[in-house]
């Protein structure tokens, strides 16, 4: 898998959002893994949590520092991924697949219009 697939869409705080329906798949860039080295814990909200667009909700903890996770879109949690509790290292093995980290029901697709496309993301990365 590219390091940056163009299916997805990008945040500047290194989220990526993949959209099927109103739900929304989030997790965080291979840049963030990269630059957190080996991850040891991801905290995540509880389903039924409600987040506003760029709200805070959660924090990756690697052996280097812990980091803020913000959800790119408003929008209800609806599935966590339950497997990071015991597997948490799926972040930096796979953080387009395996690894995401909350389903989000948009409130606002709207809020997508915000977000950066693969192409535009890697320029922020330069």
């Amino acid at each position: 898998m590219p390091a940056y697939p163009d299916n997805l869409k990008y945040s500047k705080e290194h989220e990526w959002v993949k959209v099927d329906g109103r739900v929304a798949t989030i997790g965080i860039t291979h840049y963030a893994q990269d630059s957190l080295g080996d991850v040891v814990y991801v905290e995540v909200p509880p389903a039924g949590k409600e987040l506003a667009a760029m709200q805070e909700f959660g924090v990756v903890e690697s052996v280097k520092s812990v980091s803020s996770l913000y959800c790119p879109i408003a929008g209800k949690v609806v599935e966590r991924n339950e497997a990071l509790e015991k597997h948490p290292e799926l972040v930096n093995d796979s953080p387009y697949d395996g690894g995401w980290i909350i389903k989000v029901e948009m409130t606002s697709p709207a809020d997508l219009n915000n977000l950066l496309s693969s192409a535009d993301y890697q320029k922020l990365l330069k």
